[in-house]
């Protein structure tokens, strides 16, 4: 069974390729995104997308991904409702809310909170924002916290799914930066991190460099395009 991984495309889109051999976009911010690599702007193949919320530095390019390559789109209940409008698959859009999982092809999402502001990209309403726990075929869980502050309840989510790897924003000004960053992580009290919604734009200025995180926990500092291990 080969390994997942997990590479970075700028800003917090991601491609998560599963042990199973699924191929999953988070937030793929891909056309317009800076720091997304050239090679990586028109996927060969997307089975699903998760979508984080409706800002539109998140939903990106999903809505075309979807129509293309006939994707399923993961995404809350509201987000999916208008998803639907733009012509995704209503098939495709299992719609779950907040504590919910929905199981795509062996792959498991579930719904957490994130606190921070939301809107479809046209302004209309796209239910809360959110994150997301990803669960692999074999096993591997994966916590997308998508755009939040810190919040206590970051202990349940670490207590409850244990994630192998946290997905956190450090950029500050529209999220946290890195000194809440930090206390995610301790919060979470995961030991591999992968920072993330930093270095897009100017506004931005939180470095993975400025985190401070307890002994033993492992910051991946990559760059747009490096991958990891699971």
């Amino acid at each position: 069974m080969a390994d997942t991984t997990l590479t970075w495309l700028g800003h917090s889109a991601f491609r998560l390729d599963t042990s199973g051999g699924k191929r999953i976009y988070v937030d793929p911010f891909l056309n317009g995104n800076p720091k997304c690599p050239e090679n990586e702007r028109e996927p060969e193949r997307a089975d699903i997308v998760a979508v984080t919320h409706g800002h539109g530095d998140h939903v990106g390019d999903t809505v075309d991904i979807a129509k293309k390559h006939g994707s399923t789109v993961v995404a809350i209940v509201e987000l999916s409702g208008w998803l639907g409008q733009q012509g995704v698959d209503d098939d495709k859009l299992p719609g779950p809310n907040k504590g919910g999982t929905v199981d795509v092809e062996g792959v498991k999402f579930t719904v957490v909170n994130a606190f921070h502001t939301g809107s479809a990209p046209d302004g209309s309403y796209g239910g809360d924002p959110a994150g997301f726990v990803v669960t692999t075929e074999d096993g591997k869980t994966l916590y997308f916290a998508g755009d939040t502050c810190v919040f206590g309840d970051m202990q349940l989510i670490g207590r409850i799914y244990e994630p192998d790897v946290a997905i956190v924003p450090i950029g500050d000004h529209y999220t946290m930066g890195p000194k809440e960053a930090s206390v995610a992580i301790e919060l979470l009290g995961v030991k591999r991190v992968v920072p993330c919604h930093w270095g897009t734009f100017g506004l931005l200025t939180g470095t993975p460099d400025q985190l401070e995180v307890p002994a033993g926990v492992t910051v991946e500092k990559l760059e747009p395009g490096d991958s990891i291990t699971v």
